[in-house]
């Protein structure tokens, strides 16, 4: 496919990009130099060993199987960790007195994430991504034992605060071992195995937790975690070590940030995480006072967010920004709309609860498949065309949701719809985190992988607020921060869900367009093309 010319001033080749053909950004894991002994010159050898110079190596490959398995468990557990809480957390708030500050114990696990997230980034920068990964996942442990230990729901709301932080941390890190362990040609396949590790939990996550809570109490649910998690990691942690430890001038050119950008940068930092909590907070809270948190947050959103996002990113610039864009444009719209969807079922059509959230299940495969469709190397010079191709899938899903709201339609158009929705999400989702690695220098991963993920999360709330908001005042309920939607009344308005959906499949669709601006010209598209600091 052939490559589209840039269209922004601001994008300019850096003076390796220029003097490097576009196949350059197909290399193997950084090696450490060995001298060899027969022509007195250095040579790089690959710390694993000549299998990890075979092109047909795979994650699963003896080189890489131990780092693989022991990452992707994480995942895993961190997957079944997240699908598990929500079936668990009602009993919690009820037996800790603490219902009416049941939302504050999903909003506070996010707005710390996305402090862990900034400060993953740096630390992961300076100092390669081993560091804040086990700190990360011991702030995740940490915060599970506090959860399950909590004896009121003050404390419970900690323990998820600091839960939130090491998920933050361990998030970004995991996209800079990514970079820094895999050649570009093993990304795909590993960022579909991350895909896929949700597939599970999402089915048998929430059914595990419901038993275990029933039989042995919700504590275990928080308390049995943490154990698990330490085998995967005793696994990959010698790997990790070896192949993505150190400062990123051992892996590639460039100097560290300077120390007053990075003060600033944890200044925004602050300044988004406190943001997004209180427009969270405006969102739970649907009265005239709640206009001032949700003004105060905007406030302190607005210079954040172009602080901590790459350059023109919010006027979709070529390369990099439109990556960041088009991940917050994909996950805000589709979540936004997948959190009304088991409401419209109940007040709509009379389903179960149960039935409900039955008919979105089919949605993990097809995520699943849609990752590994976009791991295939075949498809790799179409990249940007899966991405838009996806992008559709996703708006058409969104604009079929509410036509279940006529009696005509039957209800199992939702699922098959809400699977080519999700098929459409794993070419996305999995795409861009591909994209961004390869247009990220060594020193910027961490940076960059931050801006990704906060675009990903900030853009959920915002859509889920404005969305809820929308929705409330059209007859419907109150939307929480927390993806779930709760209804004043036993029906809301069918017109209720649609200023939900049309807005949603709008945003979706122009997701397609954004698409269409991820790849820059030769000269100016390797690595480096953008930074997350806009300053």
């Amino acid at each position: 496919m052939a490559a589209l010319e840039p269209r922004d001033a601001d994008v300019a080749p850096t003076p390796e990009q220029t003097r490097t053909p576009r196949t350059a950004d197909r290399t193997a894991p950084p090696f450490d130099g060995v001298r060899d002994p027969g022509s007195g010159t250095e040579t790089e050898e690959p710390p694993g060993g000549s299998g990890e110079q075979d092109p047909r190596a795979g994650v699963l490959s003896r080189a890489y199987r131990a780092l693989s398995i022991g990452i992707v468990s994480v995942v895993l557990l961190i997957a079944f960790e997240a699908t598990a809480v929500g079936t668990a957390m009602p009993v919690a708030a009820r037996e800790l007195d603490g219902v009416s500050l049941y939302a504050f114990a999903f909003s506070g696990y996010f707005t710390t994430s996305l402090l862990g997230m900034v400060l993953s980034g740096q630390w992961a920068d300076r100092q390669g991504p081993l560091g804040p990964l086990a700190t990360g996942i011991s702030a995740f442990g940490a915060g599970l034992l506090l959860s399950g230990t909590a004896g009121s729901m003050w404390v419970f709301i900690a323990g998820r605060a600091v839960q939130g932080l090491g998920g933050g941390l361990v998030i970004v890190a995991l996209y800079v071992l990514v970079g820094r362990a895999y050649p570009e040609r093993l990304r795909p396949s590993i960022m579909a195995a991350f895909a896929a590790s949700w597939v599970v939990p999402s089915v048998v996550g929430p059914l595990a937790a419901g038993t275990v809570t029933e039989r042995l109490g919700w504590r275990w649910v928080f308390l049995g975690i943490p154990v698990l998690v330490l085998l995967p990691m005793a696994l990959a942690l010698p790997q990790i070590r070896r192949r993505a430890s150190g400062p990123p001038e051992h892996h590639g050119e460039g100097a560290p940030a300077e120390p007053g950008r990075a003060a600033r940068r944890l200044r925004l930092a602050f300044g988004i995480s406190l943001g997004a909590g209180l427009v969270q907070y405006a969102a739970q809270d649907l009265s005239w006072w709640s206009v001032l948190p949700g003004a105060a947050g905007a406030v302190l959103l607005v210079p954040a967010v172009r602080g901590l996002l790459p350059r023109g990113t919010y006027r979709a610039a070529r390369g990099l920004p439109s990556v960041v864009l088009l991940r917050g444009v994909a996950a805000g719209s589709f979540i936004a709309a997948e959190s009304f969807i088991p409401l419209m079922l109940v007040t709509q059509r009379g389903l179960s609860p149960t039935m409900a959230g039955v008919s979105l299940a089919l949605g993990g495969g097809t995520w699943a498949l849609g990752s590994f469709v976009q791991s295939r190397p075949r498809v790799e010079p179409y990249r940007e065309r899966l991405i838009a191709f996806g992008m559709l899938l996703v708006a058409a899903a969104i604009a079929t949701a509410p036509t279940v709201l006529l009696d005509a339609v039957p209800v199992w158009i939702i699922a098959v719809a809400w699977g080519f929705g999700c098929f459409g999400m794993g070419l996305v989702i999995s795409s861009t985190s591909v994209l961004l690695l390869r247009l990220s220098t060594p020193r910027e991963a961490g940076s960059n992988s931050a801006a990704l993920q906060i675009s990903d999360g900030l853009s959920n709330v915002v859509l889920l607020a404005a969305g809820g908001a929308a929705f409330a005042a059209l007859g419907g309920g109150a939307v929480g921060g927390t993806h779930e939607v709760t209804s004043a009344a036993s029906a809301s308005h069918p017109g209720a869900f649609l200023v939900v959906f049309v807005p949603m499949a709008v945003v979706a669709l122009a997701g397609a367009w954004i698409a269409g601006r991820l790849r820059v010209a030769e000269s100016a598209g390797g690595p480096g093309t953008g930074s997350a600091a806009a300053g």
